[in-house]
């Protein structure tokens, strides 16, 4: 539940900061584009943001442990 939380969390917030960040520091401020263009790499930006953290939420759902399988007692 608590992996759950954290990545959904994560899938609101970081989309969300890397499009404004990108936009405004990068895009525009560092490499001086126009507005239109800088909204479509941003966009593209966040998009591969969410691409990423969905990849890490598959890795962590199939390495996480599994609760044990109770034994049996076999007579």
């Amino acid at each position: 539940m608590n992996t759950m939380l954290v990545f959904t969390i994560m899938m609101i917030v970081l989309p969300i900061f890397s499009y404004f960040f990108s936009k405004s520091f990068i895009f525009e401020g560092l490499f001086g584009m126009v507005h239109s263009s800088s909204y479509f790499y941003a966009a593209a930006v966040a998009i591969a943001i969410v691409h990423v953290i969905l990849g890490m939420f598959i890795y962590v759902a199939w390495t996480e442990d599994s609760r044990p399988i109770p034994q049996f007692k076999a007579d």
